[in-house]
């Protein structure tokens, strides 16, 4: 354990709100399911894409996607029997919700009170019972009237569906997992921002603590869209790559020639605390979330604003919190971050987008902070993807190492900043920022830094 300094004005920050700590931290995903098996693969390069397995996707412009392979919840949680009904959605978020609630040592506070413990997820909604949910459709397909008859629908339905796999396909379901999981009684929130939803759940999650609310917040978010109705929709909005030949080459982010993302899934939670509940009971904090930011671009549904302006935005605002300007040199000459985690999907529209939107906030010195996107990697983890992104920054700056941007091989004219090409590189990072943009014009972005 560490000392920390208890004075009063240690516990607040700068703008005398209480500080957030960082104690514990899981994920599970394409690559893995312990922390530093796979931070060794980001760093290696590897790739977690290959063939779609979990339906028959050959029929599909995109048959390959990034999925969690040979996973199971019993090396977990307490009593896999508890969880016997639990969607792949909630089966992530506890095996990662596991993992942090043991690195934060919460178990063996014999003082924690459990009303002061909350949760906040950014989850999607569960997998779709498809063949039955079919099934029932076309019992109920009247060809006469070109309408379904709800009577012989209703009937059907009764008949295939399970109750329990239709309740699990709600988004709030991973809450009641992990509420169960570990005895929590204290606020219960869920967010589907799209692709922003974890990193939004963490910020709101910090801010929840900020203000009191709260002691501890087990945060992050969990998703699998890799089933039959969301690779579909995917495909509809050519949103995923097509690429053909080798999965693993197929994301392409900031790449010259990427044509769209790959479908992950997955599931990313960190444990916060207040800085004074994680002193008292003698915690060592991992980081410190020292600022968190969220905009709308107010634009179209599926793009980005071509200017950046949403994206921009929520970095200008989480910089401000964390009393960061950007246009700045820190003492040492730096500038003002030493790492952005990129949202980074490989499509041509957020890549270009993202990239005008980082030169607009950092101006000249956007040019001298790498940025790179773990997504060519692990996939796009969609809800799970900020908190995944978020754990990156953490570990970057644990062991002062930045994962790469890989199959980064064509460069872009119009994209010239430092996107840490193919190789994990070595670097002093103190302070880092995370973006995450969903579909909706949603806008989410945290800053983390060294705890001291």
């Amino acid at each position: 354990m560490t000392s920390t300094n208890t004075s009063a004005t240690a516990l607040l920050n700068a703008h005398g709100q209480r500080r957030v700590v960082v104690t514990g931290m899981g994920w599970i995903t394409p690559l893995g399911h312990d922390i530093d098996g796979v931070w060794r693969r980001l760093l290696n390069s590897e790739s977690g894409m290959g063939p779609t397995t979990r339906f028959d996707a050959r029929t599909f412009p995109t048959s390959f996607s990034a999925e969690v392979r040979n996973y199971t919840i019993d090396r977990f949680v307490k009593d896999a029997r508890v969880h016997k009904t639990a969607g792949l959605n909630s089966q992530f978020a506890l095996g990662a919700a596991c993992q942090a609630w043991k690195q934060s040592g919460l178990e063996q506070c014999a003082t924690l009170n459990r009303k002061r413990v909350g949760l906040y997820l950014g989850a999607g909604e569960g997998v779709l019972d498809f063949d039955n949910y079919a099934a029932a459709n076309l019992a109920g397909w009247n060809k006469d009237t070109q309408r379904v008859d709800g009577q012989p629908w209703s009937r059907t339905a009764y008949q295939v569906l399970d109750r329990m796999c239709e309740v699990e396909q709600e988004p709030n379901m991973p809450l009641a997992h992990l509420a169960r999981e570990f005895g929590i009684r204290g606020p219960a929130l869920n967010c589907l921002t799209a692709c922003a939803a974890s990193t939004q759940a963490i910020g709101e999650a910090y801010s929840l603590i900020q203000r009191g609310d709260a002691d501890v917040m087990i945060s992050g978010g969990t998703h699998t869209m890799i089933h039959v109705l969301g690779v579909t929709g995917f495909n509809r909005l050519t949103a995923l790559s097509t690429s053909k030949g080798d999965p693993t080459k197929a994301s392409r982010p900031f790449d010259a020639t990427r044509d769209g993302f790959v479908m992950g899934e997955g599931s990313g939670m960190i444990v916060l605390e207040s800085l004074e509940h994680a002193h008292a009971r003698g915690a060592t904090p991992l980081a410190e979330i020292a600022g968190y930011g969220s905009s709308a671009d107010a634009f179209r549904i599926t793009d980005i604003h071509p200017e950046g302006r949403g994206g921009a935005a929520s970095m200008g605002a989480a910089l401000r919190q964390a009393g960061i300007d950007p246009l700045g040199r820190r003492a040492d000459g730096r500038a003002a971050l030493d790492y952005i985690s990129a949202h980074g999907t490989g499509t041509k529209e957020n890549d270009s987008i993202e990239t005008r939107g980082v030169k607009r906030v950092f101006g000249a010195n956007a040019k001298d902070i790498p940025m790179s996107s773990i997504k060519g990697m692990m996939g796009h983890l969609i809800a799970a993807a900020g908190a995944v992104e978020l754990i990156t920054c953490i570990l970057a700056i644990r062991d002062g190492m930045l994962p790469p941007t890989i199959n980064y091989g064509t460069p872009d004219p119009d994209l010239d900043l430092d996107y840490v090409p193919n190789t994990a590189r070595a670097a002093k990072v103190d302070v880092c920022l995370s973006n995450s943009f969903g579909f909706g014009g949603q806008n989410d972005t945290l800053v983390v830094k060294r705890f001291v």
